[in-house]
């Protein structure tokens, strides 16, 4: 009779320290955040920190990895079931919170992790890797739901995913500064209007 497996596999391990790290991140601060607190909040040792991530770097750099692989992948799975984008905005609005990342669940998160990154030069490549690949999810999502748009042809997706991105971090920063008058479906509504005013809307 086999035994059951009572170890965590190294997903479930590089998960529960994604998780473990983004609460001391939140509470004390990227600068202030130390391996044993992210490993004890984890409930592992020190040791299986550094089985997983050789510095605190290399273990923020592989949060933002798996926020962007997880933002492609989410966002793919809704786009094959609603091709046309004002189905597929519609399903975003509904998506349940609770099956995203510890970065897309909270602002104050991924704009820190961003700036952390940012601050030092070195580290800039890698930032900018996963900003690439954002912008191409969205420009793939444009491309997708509009190339039956009498207008599509004249669209630029690279650009209008540009546009786009910075509006979505736009309102992240402005709901974590002040969450009372930017509703949490702000960047959602603002891409429905700015659909109705340019003339993409299909109503």
């Amino acid at each position: 009779m086999s035994r059951l497996r009572t170890r965590p596999t190294r997903d479930d391990t590089r998960d529960r320290l994604f998780e473990a790290a983004a609460r001391v991140f939140e509470q004390d601060g990227i600068g202030g955040a130390s391996i044993e607190a992210i490993a004890a909040e984890a409930g592992f040792t020190r040791g299986a920190f550094y089985s997983n991530f050789r510095s605190k770097d290399e273990l923020i750099f592989a949060m933002l990895e798996d926020h962007v692989e997880r933002s492609i992948r989410r966002n793919m799975e809704i786009l094959a079931q609603h091709k046309n984008l004002d189905d597929f905005i519609a399903a975003l609005k509904t998506m349940d919170r609770a099956r995203q990342d510890p970065l897309a669940r909270s602002p104050l998160l991924h704009i820190e992790m961003i700036l952390f990154v940012a601050r030092a030069e070195k580290r800039r490549p890698e930032l900018a890797k996963r900003l690439r690949a954002r912008r191409k999810l969205i420009a793939d999502i444009v491309e997708a739901t509009l190339k039956d748009s009498a207008k599509g042809p004249a669209l630029n997706p690279p650009w209008m995913a540009s546009v786009v991105l910075a509006l979505e971090d736009g309102f992240r920063l402005h709901r974590l500064i002040d969450p009372e008058t930017t509703p949490a479906d702000s960047f959602l509504r603002a891409i429905g209007d700015l659909r109705r005013r340019t003339g993409l809307a299909s109503d």
